[in-house]
């Protein structure tokens, strides 16, 4: 309490008033609690200047943002949101009499609630599709998690030896996730990779299996009876199943077709939609794999170690992972519903 900033005009009133009323300097320091030192201080600048408000508020140095500059830099934000600390600082100092540091840049930001955080990845998704997805939701907004329990879900994905989509960063505030300028619309591949093809269900993680060169109709074939048809005949023996597949030309192969045709009794094939990966839950799948590639104290310096790595970090993902991402399909379909058809954050 011995400090001059510590006691409010109030608290200065008091001890004015303690003063007045005949305590003496330990007794006020008793009845008040502040220290003999404070209370000599307080009521000898009520004898000399006659006033008990205190002068702190106009002490200290002057913020070098205030309200207007931090409109400007907002609008710089607005303007590139993946500028850098150093480009942000820069352009707001142009024209400036007074210039800031980054550290001053990056508290302010700070302070107005952005961060730098990594944008979400949306495909543009076309009239046609909204329809497609919202028409998808609506025959389904009555399924319950039982009923997507019985759901199969596949994918191909692709992991890159060598990560070279920049991992961007962008400057946005927590509730700007969605804003049309915080989303990245394309995303950039390069060096060598594994391709796989995956599948799971509520109930267990399915088989992985990688994929030497381009998936095409006679290797998918081989896949679909090879992986799909015993694992779907096994978790699903009373015919109830569904197995869900993207819309990939190769899928639709007539030859295909026609084998998903002679085993229609067996599982029915879920009609997907297109550009709706946000309602697959098997892409957050590829996200758990893809960050702990990224987490490993030694990272895989060829193909075969990268796919060796995936293999096994696939095959440790957790049940309760793989279940929660099922059990989330009826809040993504909710989500559609309210979206419209639009892309939903998920």
């Amino acid at each position: 309490m011995g400090n001059k900033g510590d006691l409010s005009n109030f608290e200065r009133g008091m001890v004015v008033g303690a003063r007045l009323a005949g305590l003496s300097i330990s007794q006020s320091a008793q009845l008040l609690g502040f220290s003999r030192t404070t209370i000599s201080r307080v009521y000898k600048e009520w004898c000399e200047k006659g006033k008990t408000s205190s002068m702190r508020q106009s002490c200290g140095r002057k913020c070098l943002v205030d309200a207007r500059r931090q409109r400007r830099m907002c609008r710089l934000i607005q303007v590139d949101r993946r500028a850098t600390l150093t480009e942000i600082t820069t352009r707001y100092n142009r024209g400036m009499q007074q210039s800031i540091c980054e550290a001053t840049t990056r508290t302010t930001l700070r302070r107005m609630g952005y961060n730098s955080r990594r944008p979400y990845r949306v495909p543009l998704i076309s009239t046609t599709n909204r329809k497609k997805r919202l028409q998808f939701a609506q025959a389904h907004q009555n399924w319950t998690v039982e009923d997507w329990k019985n759901v199969a879900w596949s994918d191909e994905s692709r992991f890159l030896l060598r990560h070279s989509d920049g991992r961007v960063r962008i400057w946005r505030k927590q509730n700007e996730n969605m804003d049309p300028s915080c989303l990245v619309t394309t995303v950039q591949a390069g060096g060598g990779g594994v391709m796989v093809w995956w599948m799971f269900s509520w109930h267990t993680l399915g088989p992985l299996v990688p994929i030497g060169h381009g998936l095409n109709a006679t290797a998918y074939l081989s896949i679909v009876s090879d992986h799909v048809h015993p694992f779907m005949t096994t978790m699903y023996p009373s015919s109830d199943g569904y197995f869900q597949q993207d819309n990939a030309p190769c899928h639709k192969a007539r030859i295909i077709s026609n084998w998903f045709l002679e085993h229609d009794n067996e599982f029915t094939v879920l009609k997907w939609l297109p550009q709706s990966p946000d309602l697959n839950p098997i892409e957050h799948l590829w996200d758990v794999v893809e960050r702990e590639l990224r987490a490993l104290d030694v990272h895989p310096t060829n193909l075969h170690q990268l796919q060796d790595a995936i293999l096994s970090i696939w095959a440790n993902i957790s049940k309760e992972c793989f279940q929660h991402l099922v059990e989330s399909m009826p809040c993504r379909i909710k989500a559609v519903l309210k979206a419209k058809g639009g892309q939903i954050q998920y």
